[in-house]
């Protein structure tokens, strides 16, 4: 199975991270977003289908892309209309907490969309892929993508603050599941959706839409489940500076080992878990120059 590119599909932020209330950095952001931005780092071949304002913020973020080796040519910018803010609180534990500056109502995929064919990865996840919205485009696009070969993974990433929004968008949700090859969700975004923390519960109740899922949990371990089959990895403890984009760049760094020829899940895994790492050991969002040289040192020939 060769892929050559990866599109990635979600929204776009500008994360302003604080520590003791005073603002550190400020780095476009976003799940999708800062997953695509690392495997564009790393030398993938990568597009972004996301919107933007019609503002600075706007342009910082099509110069993020493009400077990190991301093609803009799918972004949606919307004149007239503010981008995206996100405010990280770092606590004590180097864990964020987040304050959202959007109007998810507002959101529109109005623009030029890439035609999606079997050599292509599409990532995507979170609110921006069930939002009510744009459901008929980004629905169409991943019905598009799957009849057409291509390999997809699903980050679910559903937050507490869009409980309210279950009953509208659950199906938009299991729908997404049932779309992709791997589904990636935390213990936490499965309570929020259906209540289940046991690990053997929530692949019982998810196991109808998919055959591969990997939950997360913390600092405990990891475990994939795969065509009925349990494997359970440990999360190899790291110094964090700061835990944002901890996720997102494990979604990157196993879609990175399975371009790769990564076959098992225990190598993907051990990537997945390396990409994590770096992102953790620094304040932002994406993998380290450091990591980017070791990725294509190692596999210049792959």
């Amino acid at each position: 199975m060769i892929k050559k590119r990866v599109i990635g599909i979600g929204e776009t932020v500008l994360d302003i991270l604080f520590r003791d209330d005073q603002p550190q950095k400020a780095v476009p952001g976003g799940s999708t977003f800062n997953s695509i931005v690392s495997l564009g780092r790393a030398g993938v071949t990568c597009a972004m289908v996301t919107e933007a304002g019609g503002d600075h913020i706007g342009d910082i973020i099509c110069r993020y892309l493009q400077d990190n080796g991301v093609s803009s040519e799918y972004v949606c910018c919307h004149e007239n209309v503010k981008s995206h803010i996100s405010l990280a609180f770092l606590d004590k534990n180097n864990d964020a907490q987040y304050i959202f500056y959007k109007d998810h109502a507002s959101v529109t995929l109005d623009g030029k969309l890439p035609e999606m064919t079997k050599d292509d990865v599409v990532l995507f996840g979170s609110f921006f892929a069930i939002n009510p919205a744009i459901r008929p485009v980004v629905g169409d696009l991943l019905r598009s993508a799957r009849n057409a070969g291509a390999w997809l993974y699903y980050d679910v990433n559903f937050r507490k603050n869009h409980i309210a929004d279950l009953p509208r968008v659950l199906s938009n949700v299991e729908e997404n599941m049932s779309l992709a090859d791997v589904v990636r969700g935390s213990v936490e975004d499965f309570g929020y959706l259906y209540g289940l923390t046991d690990m053997d519960a929530i692949y019982d109740r998810v196991s109808r839409f998919c055959d591969t899922l990997i939950v997360t949990d913390g600092s405990r371990p990891i475990c994939v489940f795969c065509h009925g089959c349990m494997d359970v990895f440990a999360v190899q403890p790291v110094e964090t500076v700061s835990t944002v984009g901890a996720g997102d760049n494990f979604n990157a760094g196993y879609i990175y080992a399975m371009m790769r020829g990564m076959e098992d899940q225990e190598s993907r895994v051990e990537m997945a878990q390396r990409w994590s790492q770096d992102v953790c050991r620094q304040i932002g969002n994406n993998i380290s120059d450091e990591l980017v040289v070791q990725l294509k040192t190692n596999y210049r020939n792959s």
